[in-house]
């Protein structure tokens, strides 16, 4: 059986929380991350939009683009 080899993140956690805590400070703790994931993405998603200098209207024209391969019975 190998052992799994575990991210630095992982590896901090469980560090972190090698006790149980409460489903409600577990829920909480979630919502932390996925926020500051979240906002993470948002500023790398802003930083491209400015690179490419990318518009409303560019965001418009992507929305209602139809980008899918055609199904073939």
């Amino acid at each position: 059986m190998q052992n799994p080899q575990f991210s630095n993140m992982q590896l901090e956690l469980l560090n972190l929380f090698n006790r149980d805590i409460s489903d409600e400070d577990l829920k909480a703790i979630k919502r932390l991350i996925t926020k500051y994931l979240a906002e993470k993405l948002s500023l790398l998603a802003d930083k491209v939009w400015e690179e490419k200098g990318l518009t409303n209207q560019d965001m418009e024209t992507l929305l209602h683009t139809h980008l899918r391969t055609p199904y073939k019975p």
